[in-house]
């Protein structure tokens, strides 16, 4: 299941990605070969690869995904399985790189908004691996803990974003006060966004949003999807 926020006045909801094409891309470009003296090294050429996950990001980080047409769909859908194969290899290792720790959790992540089978169970690996290693890390903790509240496991969800405001993650502070409205606690949630609302005074969705928790005029729909 995942959660929809619905309101009766108005409708908040991530910026969307309609009117921007996703883009088209060669993984043979995001593998980089050089020479060393014990032979040909094989490497990832990371702008690349971050390029590929802000373009998807755009579109996929939040449930529903949002693509101009069926092909973009299916075309990033292809491209998550096959990058998701290639950081496999890289995470799966004895002592993985927690920079591709981080990147193979977001980009599975997307993969599970895809609806793509495995997705959920490769994105908590990496990011309890990225973890077990550096548990204060700021973007695993705020990125697993929004993973686990669009994943209808918003109880589990609570350590890892208190985790990620302690150290320093303002968005996190939206994320905590998003999942116990989830929960159905309306007071810790809005204590946590009006703590993201006194780090971000020019957000004017965020008073929209507090104001319409206040008065009901706020609710969340489940998805069997």
């Amino acid at each position: 299941m995942r959660f929809f926020l619905l309101t009766f006045s108005m409708l908040l909801t991530f910026p969307l990605a309609y009117g921007k094409e996703y883009g088209n891309y060669d993984l043979k470009r995001m593998l980089t070969v050089s020479e060393s003296p014990s032979g040909k090294k094989y490497g990832v050429d990371n702008k690349y690869l971050d390029r590929m996950l802000s373009d998807l990001a755009l579109h996929a980080k939040n449930y529903p995904p949002q693509f101009d047409t069926p092909q973009d769909l299916q075309r990033a859908t292809q491209d998550v399985k096959n990058l998701s194969g290639i950081l496999d290899i890289l995470v799966n290792g004895p002592s993985p790189n927690p920079e591709f720790l981080w990147r193979a959790g977001f980009l599975n992540s997307m993969g599970y908004n895809l609806n793509i089978s495995g997705s959920a169970e490769k994105t908590s690996t990496s990011f309890q691996k990225l973890l077990a290693v550096s548990p204060s890390d700021p973007r695993g903790n705020y990125m697993y803990g929004t993973f686990l509240a669009g994943a209808s496991k918003p109880k589990e969800a609570i350590p890892y974003l208190e985790k990620a405001i302690s150290v320093g993650v303002i968005d996190a502070a939206y994320a905590l006060g998003m999942t116990y409205l989830i929960l159905g606690d309306k007071q810790s949630a809005l204590v946590n966004l009006e703590n993201y609302r006194q780090r971000n005074p020019s957000d004017d969705n965020i008073t929209k949003l507090i104001d319409g928790i206040r008065n009901g005029k706020v609710k969340f729909k489940r998805s069997q999807n």
